[in-house]
C-alpha cells in the first residue's frame, strides 16, 4: 500500500545521514525541506520527493497536509505514567517552604504513591493509565517509555509491568517498559537495604527477564535512594540477564552515579541537574545520552541542568517530561520544550533534535524511529502551522493536529 503525505509547508527531517543521533552543535541541523512530499509504503518511509513529481507512484491514499509542518513522531524517553493517587498535599507543603527531599525523608514522596498503587487492581491501574497515553498520542508522541517503580514489592512491581505490557499490546504506538524497582527503599525495608536489594537481584530481575516484562533496568542513584555501590550490584546482575540499562543520577547530589553509568555503558543518564564540570567532560567522551528533565526543575523550583555546557562540550542531549505525580506533574511535552528554550537556553532546533532522534537513542530505537529518513518507520507528528518555531513559541499549547504511526493515522484533531 502506497500513501502520499502531500505538500506540507515544511518537512523537519532531523536527518542524520545514517548516524542516528545528533551531538553538540549538530543538534542545530534539523534538515528543513520545503516543496517536498513523503511517500509511505506500508509502514516504512519509501521516498521523499519534490512536489512536482507527486505522480511518481500510484497512491492508495493521499493525505493533504498543505500549510502544515511535519516532524518525526516525537519520542517520550522518560516517564512514570503508570501511577495512582495524588500528591497535591505535598505540592502545598512545598509552596509553604518544605523541600522535596525533606518531604521524602519524613515518609512522603515516592512512598506516598507506592501506597496508592499497592491498593489498586491490575485492571484499575490500566484504566488510570489509558487516558494519559491518549494525551501523549494527541501531542504527536509515537514512542513512549513507561517505568515501574511505584510498587516496590515483588508483586506490585510485576503488576505495574504487566499493566504496561497489556497497554503495549492495545496501542499502536511503541510503548517501552522499564523496570525501576531501585527507585527508593520501601518503608518495610527502610532499615534493611540489603534484603530489598537481594529481592531485586534474586527474584524480580530474573522473573521480569524470563517473562519479557521490561526492556530496561533503571535505578535512582541519590543520597535519599541508592548508593553507587548498590546500583553497581544491581546493574551487574541486570546486565548478566540481558537488560539494557538507564540511570537516574545527579538530581540533587553528585555522589558518583556518572562513573557507575559509564562503567555499565548505560544508554542514558537522566536528570543531571547538579552534574559537575568534570563529569560533563566524562559523559561527552561517551555515546551515553544525557536526558534532561526541565519540568522537574520548574515544578520543584530549583536549578536547571546545564544544557548549554553539555551541548557546547559535544554531548548527546535529549528532553523528556519525567511525567510523575511528585516531582514533575507535567504531561505536556510542548511545555517542556519551551521551558528548555527559555530556561536552559537551548535553541529551537536543539529542542527538536532532543525530543526526536536523541530521545530515540536514549531508548535504543534510533535506527528505526526519530528522524524522517528513507527506510525508517513512517512515524510522524503533524503540526498546524507553517513555521516550526511556532511549536516552541506557543508555550504549553499543543499544535499537533495529526499523529501517524507506522503509516496509520492514529490521532486526528478534526
Amino acid at each position: 500500500m502506497f500513501t502520499l503525505l502531500k505538500s506540507p509547508s515544511q518537512i523537519i527531517s532531523v536527518s542524520t545521514s545514517g548516524k542516528n543521533y545528533k551531538s553538540g552543535r549538530n543538534m542545530n541541523d534539523i534538515g528543513v525541506l520545503e516543496n517536498h512530499s513523503i511517500v509511505i509504503e506500508n509502514e516504512i518511509i519509501k521516498d521523499i520527493i519534490p512536489n512536482n513529481s507527486n505522480n511518481k507512484h500510484s497512491y492508495d491514499k493521499i493525505i493533504d497536509i498543505k500549510d502544515k509542518i511535519i516532524l518525526p513522531g516525537l519520542v517520550e524517553c522518560h516517564t512514570h505514567t503508570a501511577f495512582a493517587g495524588s500528591r497535591a498535599n505535598e505540592f502545598r507543603q512545598r509552596l509553604q517552604g518544605n523541600s522535596y527531599e525533606e518531604i521524602a525523608k519524613s515518609g512522603g514522596g515516592i512512598n506516598t504513591t507506592v501506597q496508592a498503587v499497592r491498593k489498586l487492581s491490575l485492571e484499575e491501574l490500566i484504566n488510570l493509565t489509558k487516558p494519559r497515553i491518549d494525551y501523549f498520542i494527541s501531542q504527536g508522541i509515537t514512542t513512549l517509555e513507561i517505568k515501574s517503580g511505584y510498587g516496590l514489592s515483588y508483586y506490585d512491581e510485576i503488576k505495574i509491568l504487566q499493566a504496561v505490557n497489556i497497554l503495549k499490546k492495545n496501542y499502536l504506538i511503541d510503548i517501552i517498559p522499564t523496570f525501576l524497582g531501585a527507585h527508593t527503599f520501601p518503608r518495610e525495608y527502610k532499615n534493611d537495604h540489603k534484603k530489598y536489594i537481594d529481592i531485586i537481584i534474586s527474584e524480580q530481575l530474573p522473573f521480569i527477564m524470563k517473562n519479557k516484562l521490561a526492556v530496561f533496568c533503571d535505578a535512582f542513584c541519590e543520597k535519599t535512594a541508592f548508593s553507587p555501590e548498590q546500583v553497581d550490584k544491581i546493574f551487574t546482575r541486570a546486565s548478566e540477564l540481558g537488560f539494557k540499562l538507564k540511570l537516574h543520577s545527579d538530581q540533587f547530589n553528585s555522589i558518583g552515579g556518572i562513573d557507575i553509568g559509564i562503567k555499565h555503558k548505560v544508554k542514558s543518564i537522566d536528570h543531571l541537574e547538579v552534574i559537575t564540570d568534570d563529569d560533563i567532560r566524562k559523559i561527552t567522551k561517551t555515546k551515553i545520552v544525557s536526558v534532561l528533565l526541565p519540568g522537574v526543575s520548574f515544578f520543584l523550583d530549583y536549578g536547571f541542568a546545564p544544557a548549554r555546557k553539555l551541548i557546547d562540550n559535544g554531548a548527546i542531549v535529549a528532553l523528556s517530561t519525567d511525567y510523575n505525580p511528585g516531582s514533575s506533574h507535567i504531561a505536556n511535552l510542548n511545555l517542556i520544550m519551551s521551558i528548555a528554550a527559555l530556561k536552559m537556553k537551548m535553541t529551537i532546533e536543539e529542542t527538536i533534535s532532543a525530543v526526536t532522534i536523541n530521545a530515540a537513542k536514549a531508548l535504543d530505537v534510533n535506527k528505526k524511529v526519530g528522524s524522517i529518513e528513507i527506510g525508517k518507520r513512517a512515524d510522524f507528528a503533524i503540526f498546524e502551522t507553517k513555521e516550526y518555531a511556532d511549536i516552541i513559541y506557543n508555550v504549553g499549547k499543543n499544535l499537533d493536529c495529526m499523529t501517524i504511526k507506522n503509516g496509520q493515522v492514529i490521532y486526528n484533531k478534526e
